[in-house]
Formats: structure tokens, C-alpha cells, sequence
């Protein structure tokens, strides 16, 4: 079963972080995690996915600019696994984004619209949402 956490009217700024802690589902294809103004203007959309036609298993980073999707950034070492528990540590720079992952893996993605706040939150897909922090 699919699940979905949208926040709207959020405001993140660089120094910020947003700690997630779930289960990946068992039979998982992907989830994501979607930083940005709203749904069509994402800063960062990270997208772990677990059966890719191209790659297998990957981590893919994207932004969003008015609906039109940017090139993706595709990471081929994805640690994470189905049916593991996981934190994921979404660090807010100034001109980058840092996804730490469960091994201690950094995912560096740029902020490529250089939005300063992050107004809008999604979390949806293959996994069950535990716990949910903005630091």
C-alpha cells in the first residue's frame, strides 16, 4: 500500500535539516521525497528506486520547474533495501542539497532553481513513514 505526507506552507532555509525514518516496503519499486514550492516547482526530488528498467537498482535526484522535469542525476550505488528500516538526513545548503543515507553514503544534489525557502513537502510511494523532523 502506497502511502503519501504532504505539508504545504512549510519554511525551510539553508541550515535546515529533515530527518525521515520509515520501512521500505518489501516488495518496493521506488519512493520518493519532493522538496520545493509545490508539487510542479520541486528544488529536490529524490527517488529511490529498486527494480529501474536501465540501472536496477538507483537513487535518482531531479528538480522541477514548472511541471518540465531537469536531467536526472542517476547514483548507481543504492544501499538502500527492501524491507529494511532506514533514516534519511536531508541537509539544506545554500546551493546544494546532501542526502545522507543509512550507510553514511552522501548524495550531493545542486539546487538548481536556487529557491531559498522550501514551502512544500511530499513523501509518497513504497514506504512506511515512522517519523518525520525538521531540525
Amino acid at each position: 500500500m502506497s502511502m503519501e505526507l504532504e505539508l504545504k506552507n512549510v519554511d525551510l532555509r539553508a541550515g535546515d535539516e529533515l530527518k525521515i525514518k520509515g520501512v521500505i516496503l518489501h516488495d518496493a519499486e521506488r519512493f520518493q521525497i519532493d522538496l520545493g514550492c509545490d508539487a510542479d516547482d520541486l528544488a529536490l526530488h529524490f527517488n529511490p528506486r529498486f527494480h529501474d528498467d536501465t540501472d536496477g537498482a538507483v537513487l535518482v535526484c531531479n528538480s522541477k520547474i514548472a511541471g518540465c522535469w531537469g536531467d536526472e542525476k542517476r547514483e548507481i550505488h543504492n544501499p538502500l533495501q527492501r524491507g529494511a528500516d532506514v533514516k534519511i538526513v536531508l541537509k539544506l545548503a545554500e546551493d546544494t542539497f546532501e542526502v545522507e543515507l543509512p550507510d553514511g553514503q552522501e548524495v550531493q544534489f545542486p539546487n538548481r532553481v536556487g529557491m531559498g525557502t522550501i514551502s512544500y513537502i511530499r513523501v509518497t510511494g513504497d514506504f512506511k513513514l515512522k517519523s518525520f523532523k525538521i531540525c
